[in-house]
């Protein structure tokens, strides 16, 4: 994967090494996809008694700093190749989307790196010096896989503090990512959607917060094959329904007439306002505060209420990765580098990481057999022979009569003799002496000429 993304050793860029440092791209790959784990960053590792193994700073910057390799197509054909494995295990019809969110990576003391941007963040609710990456992610409902990111910059020229470098050569793969870092963000997230099911990646639905969940880029989403689930937030945003244009407000306050109890207030459906594009708005109860409402929309009409709650519900596995990636995987913050192309490498490293540990965690935790143990197994277990369980059957009753535990009456006695003569003959054979050696057989040879031809 490495090599069809243009990811190998250039012997012009990494001229000048001695004969003992020489590394191909995928050992010096590995050698930092695993930095993260060693308890230490790039800089100490050089620093301590292992540097002998590791090659020379320059070394490494130059290949994270390479304008030629395509770090964000590697992350969409290696989250490919897991999605498509992971397929394989769960049914068909099993629920399987693509997550669309962002997150702010912080910058506040940098102020020369190559597009930095203020950057909105909602959490703190104000702007900061940063980018802001736009991660697209697959999900089944037990596994989570990034599989598409852009690191944006601001559209807005005003915005950015610092341009693309001029001395970029614009045939590379560094200045086309540059420049989609400069997209709007609903055309650079349309462009991650298109690239994902372009590379096979399977997916039905997608799941959004607020921010993307509106009428055009529903209608681009649409365009290109999946349905939509996402939240809605309390806009202005009109609906048609019985004959007229209704807001949220005036949906919720129809449900809230009807007094429904439970946290499900009702669904309904209804239209865009522009588009006409069908969609099923589902309300549901805030449990922390009774009065207040969450509204989820649904361009399948067929879903239950239950069940597009529970879809919706897998958009926080994203959630959780941005965490993982945060705090454990050192997203931002094992390299501060001033150029673009950095930025972009030591985003997909973690990423890297990130599909790796899943697909551990996928193999460990999931159920399945153990191949050809399994069906050793299984012919040991049904191997044992007709005339061994005949056998064991009879030894049990004939065993129990003889030290009283089973009680013999007549009725018994007489099924038991009506069992033994519509047997085969070699059923006959195999359990006739044991049920005469029991007086079974002998009680009943007087009077039924039948059974004394049968003993």
């Amino acid at each position: 994967l490495l090599f069809c993304c243009g990811i190998r050793k250039d012997s012009r860029k990494l001229k000048g090494e001695s004969s003992g440092e020489k590394r191909t791209a995928f050992e010096i790959f590995q050698f930092l996809l695993l930095m993260v784990f060693q308890g230490c960053n790039l800089y100490r590792y050089l620093g301590s008694k292992k540097q002998d193994i590791a090659c020379s700073k320059s070394t490494y910057h130059r290949f994270l700093s390479n304008e030629h390799y395509n770090w964000r197509r590697f992350i969409t054909l290696l989250a490919a190749k897991v999605t498509v494995f992971f397929d394989t295990l769960t049914k068909r019809s099993r629920f399987k989307a693509l997550v669309l969110d962002d997150s702010v990576i912080g910058r506040k003391r940098s102020k020369a790196v190559e597009l930095l941007a203020f950057v909105f963040d909602h959490v703190i609710g104000k702007s900061v010096r940063g980018f802001n990456l736009l991660t697209l992610g697959w999900t089944d409902g037990f596994s989570f896989i990034p599989v598409a990111f852009n690191m944006l910059s601001s559209a807005k020229q005003e915005k950015r503090f610092k341009e693309i470098n001029s001395k970029i050569d614009r045939r590379t793969n560094g200045y086309k990512a540059r420049v989609s870092a400069t997209m709007h963000k609903p055309d650079a997230a349309i462009t991650m959607i298109q690239e994902a099911l372009a590379a096979g990646i399977p997916a039905q639905y997608i799941l959004m917060d607020t921010w993307f969940t509106n009428e055009p880029f529903i209608k681009r989403i649409l365009g290109c094959g999946l349905d939509v689930i996402g939240m809605l937030k309390n806009s202005r945003q009109m609906y048609h329904f019985n004959g007229g244009l209704y807001n949220l407000d005036s949906l919720a306050a129809y449900f809230a007439r009807m007094n429904t109890p439970g946290d499900i207030l009702g669904s309904v459906l209804v239209r865009t306002k522009k588009e006409h594009i069908p969609v099923k708005l589902v309300f549901v109860r805030n449990r922390n505060n009774r009065g207040e409402y969450i509204v989820l929309l649904s361009t399948d009409c067929s879903l239950s209420d239950e069940e597009a709650i529970r879809r919706y519900g897998y958009r926080w596995s994203i959630e959780c990765c941005f965490k993982v990636c945060k705090s454990l995987l050192k997203l931002g913050r094992e390299f501060q580098p001033v150029n673009y192309d950095t930025t972009v490498s030591s985003t997909a490293l973690v990423f890297t990481r990130f599909i790796i540990l899943e697909w551990i965690r996928r193999k460990n935790s999931d159920y399945h057999s153990l191949g050809e143990i399994f069906f050793l197994c299984y012919d040991d277990v049904r191997d044992i022979e007709l005339s061994d369980a005949l056998d064991k059957l009879v030894s049990i009753i004939v065993d129990g009569l003889a030290n009283g535990t089973v009680q013999m009456d007549e009725s018994v006695r007489g099924e038991i003799l009506n069992w033994y003569a519509s047997q085969p003959n070699f059923v006959q054979l195999l359990c006739g002496k044991q049920l005469a050696d029991a007086g079974l057989l002998a009680s009943t040879m007087h009077g039924d000429s039948k059974m004394s031809t049968v003993a």
